[in-house]
């Protein structure tokens, strides 16, 4: 199969990602601040993956029309409902970016950058200057530029490769740990940032990335030059992630000797 070969061919950067120094560098409450500040930005631009997406596989227009492929619609708006308007753990309808921010509030980590950038934000043609306008790494401001960059390539395959390929998790078991050892220390309890996670292990595993997977061999069938495509935007948007973390490690390094 084509997606194991993809796969397969991916093993050297997922393992740099998996490995990542900087999931050592988390060691408490106050380091999982600074990569939330960091990071909600990598979950906001997600969500404007996946709307492309929807875009180009659905119709979103008046007056409805059929689509031309009813399995990767289908594949879409199942992961659109997952993530946009999903159930947050007091039952309430929540997109995953807002209950990440909820989180971020729960853990009291700075949530001024990504509201002056949200603020900013007018049209697809506004994320560069809006990315002027806020304090953050250098590499975070790359991986949104990036993801607006394949957005404006307007081909589906080639955003599904980075919204499949390159959206590698974050280690959740790793930060329940954190957070169970933070809950004791402390004596408090961060319910929003566990459900977040325990959700995304759900949703991920057992839903999404199957998904994800069905609609790049459905949007690229026989097509050569669209398998090629994708391997080499998987590669680059999996670069971007590891740029990113690089990032946030050595962001993390510093606010500890501060």
């Amino acid at each position: 199969m084509r997606i194991e070969f993809i796969e397969n061919q991916l093993q050297d950067l997922r393992k740099e990602l998996q490995t990542h120094p900087l999931y050592a560098t988390l060691k408490n409450i106050k380091d999982i601040k600074v990569f939330m500040e960091e990071h909600v930005f990598a979950v906001w631009d997600f969500m404007s993956l996946l709307k492309a997406l929807q875009y180009h596989l659905t119709n979103t227009n008046v007056p409805w029309l059929p689509v031309e492929n009813s399995v990767t619609a289908r594949f879409i708006n199942e992961i659109v409902h997952g993530e946009e308007t999903d159930i947050n753990e007091l039952g309430e309808p929540k997109s995953h970016f807002e209950m990440y921010l909820d989180a971020m509030n729960e853990v009291k980590a700075n949530t001024s950058e990504i509201d002056i950038f949200i603020e900013k934000i007018t049209d697809v043609n506004s994320i560069t200057n809006a990315l002027k306008c806020v304090k953050i790494n250098e590499t975070t401001r790359n991986f949104v530029a990036f993801t607006f960059n394949v957005i404006k390539i307007n081909q589906p395959h080639i955003i599904a490769a980075c919204f499949t390929f390159g959206r590698e998790d974050i280690i959740p078991d790793m930060f329940l740990e954190i957070i169970n050892k933070a809950e004791l220390n402390e004596n408090k309890k961060f319910t929003k940032l566990k459900y977040y996670l325990e959700r995304h292990i759900e949703l991920d595993g057992d839903e999404h990335g199957p998904l994800s997977l069905q609609m790049i061999s459905e949007l690229c069938g026989n097509d050569e030059q669209k398998w090629n495509d994708v391997l080499e935007y998987a590669r680059k948007s999996m670069q971007m992630r590891i740029n990113l973390w690089n990032g946030i490690e050595e962001k993390i390094k510093k606010s500890v000797l501060a």
